[in-house]
């Protein structure tokens, strides 16, 4: 790296960093822009450049001018440690680990060490993040956010009593901690005390934090739940979710308009003029469906087959996807379906080889096929086609009042911006039965479709023409998915591990005469 030294900031920088401490960030991009025009190359101000960029969600020039600062000989701390948190951000792990252990090894963090063993856990050395959050949690036995990732993955490893005291140690430590709380609330059984619920009422009381606040909500209303008491559950589900709509700017129409564009743009003649040259040996299998549909349950039981390897929520596609965007509006605007219309064969294949290079860090076993179940990849279907030509698709679609009620009770991060409302999430569950059925009616093959409904009442009745689409034969390992040992990081992590039930099935009724705007959205969808 250059070594040579940076002069003291720039005057005229000074009242650009204050823009970025007031989180001007659009502005103060403006600003650094002509800064640099007039003094190209300056260390400082690519730094900041790159430092507004990554405030603004636009991670390739983030990366691309933090990198140029450190070519320059910018060499503090938070300089580097901003481009790590890009190359995490950008789900570049490997990048993000090696730059993020360089940082520890020069200035030693408890909270550096969470993130490398978060980095660890989603790349499939979940032994070794498990050991690193033990050892944080020892060494830091204050830390808040050690005890409840120490919970979140104990529980992922089905160790749940284990996981239910790291998250009580960090409800001891801050008996206002919302994540602590729903930690616990969350686990499948009834584990929130009456003296739990008084103390969360209290802390809710005086929360100013809605980090705090909303899963503080969603808590109380998994204990009122418990109790049988649907309309204070429901108050508190509403007021929690309100809580983080209000924080975002999401918008359901930019969704109805992308599958409007793939609907009037995408038969079959199209995808057989899609690259056909597999890229990779494997062959990535990805569940596409809503969240809260089933998705875990469909991957423990085709990940217990021989020839299948179950990965989890791989982060890729959303970023790639996110990262080609980015390049892609530059000069002009265009639509997803639009750049995805207009990518070369050679970029193509650039970027299937990319998500298989990133995907084989977590595949241990090297079967012939692998499961992606990314929720929000349901409506990148024609992003993945188009790069991994051998990439298989299976949709499981569970009852509309179910899955979206599900996901309106799930203390979500803003990854699934459309829960946050009853009528957002029942248009997203629109929106993915339009583009399925126009995929199975205008694209025969392309995604296999399973009910979970008939999933639960016969399995090997869903599950054996699924593995006909795969080309597999049935093997009767699939029955005892329960017994396959792996971490499950999503909310049915203690549901999988048991044998099939229907317990998640009209968990909406006591809530009926509250979900009239859910209905409304559903149509004919909705049960009656």
């Amino acid at each position: 790296m250059n070594t040579k030294t940076i002069p003291s900031l720039h005057p005229g920088l000074f009242h650009i960093r204050e823009l970025l401490e007031d989180s001007k960030f659009e502005l103060a991009s403006q600003q650094l822009i002509g800064f640099l025009r007039n003094n190209p190359g300056h260390p400082q101000g690519l730094a900041m450049l790159g430092e507004a960029a990554a405030k603004l969600g636009a991670l390739g020039q983030a990366e691309h001018f933090l990198r140029k600062a450190i070519n320059a000989g910018v060499r503090d701390h938070e300089t580097r440690r901003q481009l790590a948190s890009v190359f995490n951000q950008q789900a570049k792990p490997e990048a993000a680990r090696e730059m993020f252990e360089a940082l520890n090894r020069e200035k030693p963090d408890p909270n550096t060490l969470l993130i490398l063993a978060a980095i660890y856990e989603k790349t499939g050395r979940g032994e070794k993040a498990g050991e690193m959050y033990r050892a944080i949690s020892q060494a830091h036995p204050e830390h808040l956010l050690a005890w409840v990732a120490f919970g979140h993955s104990l529980r992922a490893n089905g160790q749940v009593d284990d996981a239910v005291a790291a998250y009580r140690q960090a409800i001891r430590i801050d008996d206002g901690f919302g994540d602590a709380w729903w930690g616990l609330a969350s686990i499948k059984s009834p584990i929130l005390t009456d003296e739990d619920v008084k103390t969360m009422q209290a802390a809710l009381a005086i929360a100013v934090d809605e980090r705090n606040s909303a899963p503080l909500h969603f808590a109380l209303a998994r204990a009122f739940h418990d109790r049988r008491d649907f309309g204070e559950a429901f108050e508190h589900y509403r007021a929690g979710n309100q809580i983080r709509a209000e924080s975002l700017n999401y918008d359901p129409e930019e969704l109805t308009q992308e599958v409007d564009e793939i609907i009037s743009s995408v038969d079959a003649d199209y995808i057989a003029r899609l690259p056909q040259k597999a890229v990779g040996d494997a062959v990535p299998v990805f569940i596409v469906s809503m969240p809260r549909s089933g998705s875990t349950l469909l991957e423990q039981m085709l990940g217990s087959h021989s020839q299948i390897e179950p990965a989890g929520e791989l982060p890729y596609i959303p970023a790639m996807l996110r990262s080609f965007m980015e390049m892609a509006t530059r000069r002009n605007k265009v639509t997803v379906t639009q750049a995805i219309h207009g990518m070369s064969t050679d970029l193509a294949e650039a970027l299937g080889k990319d998500y298989m290079t990133r995907a084989a860090v977590h595949l241990a076993e090297r079967t012939p096929f692998f499961i992606d179940k990314m929720p929000p990849n349901w409506s990148n279907v024609l992003f993945i086609r188009k790069i991994l030509p051998q990439a298989r698709f299976i949709s499981i679609r569970r009852d509309a009042m179910d899955c979206c009620f599900s996901n309106f009770t799930q203390s979500f991060t803003s990854a699934h911006a459309s829960s946050f409302t009853l009528e957002h999430v029942g248009r997203s569950y629109v929106e993915n039965v339009r583009l399925m059925d126009h995929f199975a009616n205008r694209c025969p093959g392309l995604v296999h479709p399973i009910d979970y409904a008939a999933l639960v009442e016969d399995p090997q009745g869903q599950l054996g023409p699924t593995l006909e689409y795969l080309g597999l034969e049935w093997e009767n390992d699939l029955l005892e998915f329960h017994r396959l040992k792996r971490t499950v990081r999503t909310p049915s992590s203690e549901q999988v591990r048991r044998p099939l039930n229907r317990d998640g099935m009209e968990v909406w009724r006591p809530y009926s005469h509250h979900l009239e705007p859910l209905r409304k959205v559903l149509g004919s969808l909705a049960e009656t």
